[in-house]
C-alpha cells in the first residue's frame, strides 16, 4: 500500500477505502514509456475532450519535450516565468540531459520552485488535476511536475451564522490552506499536526484532520483515522457529506458532531483536546467527540467578564427548555389541567379562544407549520427580500389569523416567543433537534397531557444518556458527575480558575497551564509602577 500511496496521493497523503478499490494494489500502474510520441498518446486520449487541456511543444536540449496543464487550475501569470523561460534557455544545450538525469536538469533550471517527479501515467493525471504544469521529455521514462496551482478563493469574512459582538471577526473559506492557517495563526505550536486523506471516489476531495499530538488522546485520533479511511462515498463536497460517517451509528435527532465556520472555535477545541477535521471545500469545520453542552457554549463566552457570560449561558439552557416544552405545556395546560391556571387568567384565555372552531393542538399544530414554513422560505428566497418576507409574513398572518377567529391571541404569543427562543442556541444544527422534538411534544401533551409531556422528557433524558461520541458519554461532565469539569458547564468560572482539560477527553496533559505557572488568580497588590 505504501507505493501505492505514493504514486497516487503523494508522500504525505493517505488513502480511503474508496481509492482502494479504483486503484487495488493487484493493479500495477502503468510506468511512463521512452518515447515521447507514445507518452504523447495517452496522456492526450485522457484528455482531448476537455477544452481547458492544453500542451506545447519545446525542445530541451537536443530532445523533444512537451509541457502539458489545465489552465484553469494554474496560475497563468507563472507559467511563462517559471517554465517557458527556463526551457527556452536550455534549447540547443549540450550539456543538457546528456545522461538522461532529471534531477540534475531540475537543480540547474528549476531549483526554487516545488516540484515531484512522476513515473506513471496515474501520477501524471494526478498532477495535472491539482494545479501541476507537467514536463515529459523524449527518452526519460520521468515526467517533472512543478506546482503552478492556482485556485480562485473567497477572501475571510466575518461569520454569518456563528456571530458574536467582542471576538474574533474571522470565519473559514473554502480553500484548505486558507482554514489551515487561520487555525496556526491562533496555536503557534510544533505539535500541532495536520494529516490529509482523499476522500471521494469521482471527487478525490482533501479531508484534513487537525490535533495537538502532545495533547490529544492518541486512540481518539487512531478512531477518527479509522473512520475516515471507512468513509466510501461517490462524491465529496462538503463536511456536512462526512460527518454521518464520523458519528457514531446511532439514531438520534441530537448532532454527535460540533460544526463551525470560526477558527477560534475551532483552536480552543484543540487545546482542550479534541480532534478537528476539515475539508476542501467547506466553510465548516467538524470537532469530535462532542457533549450535549458544547451546544451552550460560545466563543464569545471566554471573550466577556465571567459573570455575564455565565449569565448568557443560563439563558441559553433556559431558552432550549423553552423553546423544546412551551407549546406542549400550553396544549396540555388548556386541555387537561385548568386548576394549574389562575383564575383571572383562565377567564381570560378562555375568552380568547371563544369562537375558535379548533382544538389547541390544532391550533398550535397550526401555527408551528406556518412558522416553518416562513422560516425555510427566508433562507431559500433571495437575501434582499427573503428576511423582510419571512417578517411581514409571519406579522399579517399572525394578525389575520387572530382576526379571523382561526387561532387565539395567546397562542401568537406562545409560538413567537418559542421561535425566538430557538434562535438562541450558538449552533445551528442544535437547534435542529428542538424544532423536530417540539412536535412531539405537542403531540404527547394533547394525548395524556402533563403526564405525557413528562414521559417524553424522561425518555428524551434517557437517550441521551445512552449516546455516546467517541465513547464519551454525551451528557458528559453531568451525568457521569464529574467534579472537576464544573467549571465550565452551566456556569463559566474565571479563565485564572479554569485551567483543567476536560477529563472525559483523557488528554495527555490535564493542565492548560505548566506546574510553574501562578494560577493563584489574579494580584491584590496595587504594585508600585514608580
Amino acid at each position: 500500500m505504501g507505493k501505492l500511496k505514493n504514486f497516487l496521493l503523494g508522500e504525505n497523503e493517505n488513502i480511503s477505502s474508496t481509492d482502494k478499490e479504483l486503484y487495488s494494489e493487484e493493479e500495477t500502474p502503468k510506468p511512463l514509456l521512452k518515447s515521447l510520441k507514445d507518452n504523447d498518446e495517452i496522456i492526450q486520449k485522457e484528455f482531448s475532450l476537455s477544452i481547458d487541456f492544453h500542451f506545447s511543444t519545446l525542445i530541451v536540449g537536443k530532445r523533444d519535450a512537451i509541457v502539458y496543464f489545465f489552465d484553469t487550475l494554474i496560475a497563468k501569470e507563472r507559467l511563462t516565468e517559471e517554465i517557458f523561460e527556463p526551457l527556452v534557455a536550455a534549447e540547443g544545450s549540450d550539456s543538457v540531459l546528456q545522461t538522461g538525469d532529471l534531477e540534475e536538469f531540475r537543480k540547474e533550471y528549476f531549483a526554487s520552485v516545488p516540484y515531484k517527479f512522476a513515473e506513471s501515467y496515474h501520477q501524471i493525471f494526478w498532477k495535472l488535476l491539482n494545479g501541476y504544469a507537467v514536463i515529459v521529455i523524449d527518452g526519460i521514462e520521468q515526467a517533472l511536475c512543478i506546482n503552478l496551482g492556482s485556485i480562485e478563493k473567497r477572501s475571510v469574512t466575518e461569520p454569518s451564522t456563528q456571530t458574536i459582538i467582542r471576538g474574533p471577526k474571522d470565519s473559514f473559506t473554502e480553500t484548505m490552506n486558507t482554514n489551515i492557517s487561520l487555525i496556526r495563526r491562533r496555536i503557534r505550536n510544533p505539535n500541532l499536526c495536520f494529516e490529509q486523506y482523499r476522500v471521494g471516489q469521482d471527487t478525490k476531495t482533501a479531508v484534513v484532520i487537525g490535533y495537538i499530538k502532545n495533547i490529544t488522546n492518541h486512540d481518539l485520533v487512531q478512531e477518527v483515522k479509522s473512520r475516515i479511511e471507512k468513509v466510501n462515498v461517490v462524491g465529496l463536497f462538503d463536511s456536512g457529506n462526512i460527518e454521518e460517517y464520523l458519528t457514531d451509528k446511532t439514531l438520534t435527532p441530537f448532532p454527535l458532531t460540533y460544526n463551525t465556520e470560526r477558527p477560534d472555535n475551532i483552536a480552543a477545541n484543540l487545546i482542550e483536546g479534541k480532534v478537528a477535521v476539515l475539508v476542501d471545500g467547506s466553510p465548516f469545520a467538524l470537532s469530535v467527540p462532542t457533549v450535549f453542552t458544547d451546544f451552550f457554549i460560545s466563543t464569545e463566552d471566554y471573550y466577556q467578564p465571567f459573570f455575564m457570560a455565565s449569565f448568557i449561558r443560563v439563558i441559553r439552557y433556559v431558552s432550549f427548555m423553552l423553546s423544546l416544552l412551551l407549546p406542549s405545556l400550553y396544549v396540555a395546560i388548556s386541555t387537561y389541567h385548568h386548576e394549574l391556571i389562575p383564575t383571572s387568567l383562565l377567564i381570560s384565555v378562555q375568552a380568547q379562544r371563544e369562537g375558535v372552531p379548533f382544538p389547541a393542538v390544532i391550533e398550535i399544530l397550526l401555527m408551528e407549520l406556518t412558522f416553518e414554513v416562513l422560516r425555510e422560505a427566508g433562507v431559500r428566497m433571495p437575501r434582499a427580500v427573503g428576511q423582510t418576507v419571512s417578517i411581514v409574513g409571519a406579522l399579517v398572518i399572525g394578525q389575520a389569523a387572530v382576526e379571523a377567529g382561526l387561532v387565539s391571541s395567546v397562542l401568537i404569543i406562545i409560538v413567537a416567543l418559542t421561535a425566538i427562543a430557538s434562535f438562541v442556541s450558538p449552533i445551528y444544527n442544535f437547534s435542529i433537534a428542538t424544532r423536530i422534538l417540539r412536535f412531539a411534544f405537542i403531540l404527547m401533551g394533547a394525548l395524556i397531557g402533563l403526564y405525557g409531556v413528562l414521559l417524553l422528557v424522561v425518555i428524551m433524558v434517557i437517550h441521551l444518556t445512552g449516546l455516546r461520541s467517541y465513547g464519551v458519554p454525551y451528557l458528559a461532565p453531568v451525568a457521569p458527575l464529574l467534579l472537576e469539569d464544573q467549571k465550565d458547564v452551566f456556569v463559566r468560572m474565571p479563565v485564572w480558575d479554569n485551567i483543567t482539560r476536560p477529563s472525559y477527553l483523557k488528554p495527555k496533559h490535564t493542565k492548560k497551564t505548566s506546574d510553574n505557572a501562578n494560577n493563584s488568580g489574579p494580584s491584590q497588590d496595587k504594585g508600585n509602577f514608580s
